[in-house]
């Protein structure tokens, strides 16, 4: 993605949208919001993922001659609107959730302020990179919850959908707390620890089991994860690993990353009973690693099962979010504003879906935290220009059912603002940290919220409430629009 022009990573309506825009020109600035309104995986929340991407794409975002000719070549768009291309570039300016931040839904996790043109035309783009990258960082906080601090490796590039949702997924992935991945080329583009063992093929290319275990000993001492189920687990993976760990301790190898992996059977007891051969030849301190078709709640019911198993290889159901395979973030008009006027006008979209009804107005969002336990009290979605006093005690409402509120005492809560500026008239003005720095602030963020949120089944809502002047504002708004349809 790095050097690639993502310009025509659009939907064609974009396109033709931008060409009626151009011919019938209002000068508006608007405002866009990417939200979404459904945790994935039946979750409380989601981790956003992805913004260094959509940077890069908007730094990068040009027509070249070889998209005005292609354009051109389907006969849809006139000559002043391709020499019009020509010059094109972002201009406004977009303010973002950071990576590995804990966000819920219907809070805007980007929002664009440009030119209408400029911003019509990046909506695709920003939801295909924002919602894969949050849905399998979000899918792999949930499996690494699961794990209860135990290591989760990814590797599930080979069934990933292509090459960019293996690249890509596995950068989330491990933003979303994995230990690291068995993708190099991620490895290598985002300096993250690649992790692996060998494959069954290994062992069947040669004589006999112990040979095959013994030869790799002798090329990865350092590094010696051997795969036990490809004839029996007990009665020959095991035994074998064995006496290669013994014979290495007897040449003074210091087995320090070493143990076994298993991929197939019943884990919780093929792991159990390797764990006492291993123990009972002196190698308790070996890890024990498993596969085969891994989620959170199979981890989860391992690890209920009392499961010897202190590290997990998640690759399927991890990289594609099997169960949950889209996030479902949409990009939603929620201000406008004409060349001569100086203020935004709010929109709203309507809806015979109550849920599907949009927040109007220019936004952001602020967190409310306690002080006394660093927990999220609520999410507060309020007008940009609004000012709160954190030492002044708070009333908070939920927007849809308005009698559920709750008193906030003034100096017993903090807030923090969630969305950062990222882009000022077209340039970058935020750096991104490293992938694995972002791993540890994502590990935080979680700790942020209640464990009753972070539970697999049947989660703890955390509410996400409108100030009283945006609630006021959409309010007056939906009930304008109510009359005028009675007319």
């Amino acid at each position: 993605m790095r050097a690639t022009n993502l310009t025509l990573l659009t939907d064609l309506y974009e396109l033709t949208m931008m060409q009626g825009y151009f011919k019938n020109p209002t000068n508006q600035t608007v405002i866009f919001d990417m939200f979404y309104r459904v945790n994935p995986c039946g979750g409380s929340f989601a981790i956003t993922a992805g913004l260094e991407q959509m940077i890069e794409y908007i730094e990068n975002l040009h027509f070249t001659d070889d998209d005005i000719e292609y354009l051109r070549s389907l006969h849809i768009f006139e000559d002043d609107f391709l020499e019009y291309l020509r010059s094109f570039k972002f201009t406004g300016d977009i303010y973002a959730i950071p990576e590995g931040t804990v966000v819920f839904p219907r809070e805007p996790l980007v929002k664009v302020i440009a030119p209408i043109m400029e911003a019509q035309l990046v909506e695709t783009a920003i939801l295909n990179i924002i919602n894969h990258q949050s849905l399998i960082a979000t899918k792999a906080a949930r499996v690494c919850y699961a794990a209860r601090g135990d290591g989760i490796m990814e590797f599930g590039l080979r069934r990933a959908q292509g090459p960019d949702a293996g690249i890509y997924g596995a950068r989330a992935a491990v933003i979303g707390g994995c230990a690291g991945t068995s993708n190099v080329l991620t490895g290598q583009m985002f300096n993250v620890p690649v992790l692996g063992t060998h494959a069954h093929s290994w062992i069947m290319s040669f004589p006999d089991e112990y040979t095959a275990f013994k030869t790799y000993a002798k090329m990865y001492p350092n590094s010696c994860t051997l795969l036990v189920d490809t004839y029996d687990v007990l009665k020959s993976g095991v035994p074998n690993a064995i006496r290669v760990f013994e014979e290495m301790r007897e040449e003074g190898v210091k087995l320090t990353h070493y143990g076994i992996r298993i991929d197939s059977g019943d884990l919780a007891y093929l792991s159990k009973e390797a764990y006492k051969m291993l123990a009972a030849a002196g190698f308790d301190d070996a890890t024990i690693s498993a596969s085969s078709d891994l989620d959170e709640y199979l981890i989860d019911s391992l690890k209920t099962q009392d499961a010897k198993i202190n590290s997990w290889g998640v690759g399927t159901n991890l990289i594609t979010s099997k169960d949950n395979p889209a996030f479902g973030g949409v990009y939603k008009l929620a201000a406008v504003k004409d060349a001569d006027s100086t203020n935004f006008t709010p929109k709203i979209k309507l809806s015979e879906n109550t849920e599907k009804v949009t927040n109007p107005g220019n936004k952001t969002v602020y967190r409310i935290y306690s002080k006394s336990t660093g927990k999220i009290k609520a999410d507060l979605i309020c007008l940009a220009d609004e000012v709160f006093d954190p030492d002044e005690t708070m009333i908070i409402f939920d927007p849809a059912d308005t009698w559920k509120k709750t008193k906030v005492l003034g100096g017993t809560y903090e807030l923090h603002e969630l969305l950062v500026p990222v882009i000022r008239e077209g340039k970058r003005v935020y750096t991104s940290p490293e992938v694995m720095d972002l791993r540890e602030y994502c590990l935080k963020e979680q700790n942020t919220l209640w464990d009753e949120s972070r539970r697999l089944v049947n989660p703890q809502k955390v509410y996400v409430d409108l100030s009283q002047k945006l609630y006021d504002l959409k309010k007056n708004l939906l009930e304008e629009m109510s009359e005028k349809a009675l007319d």
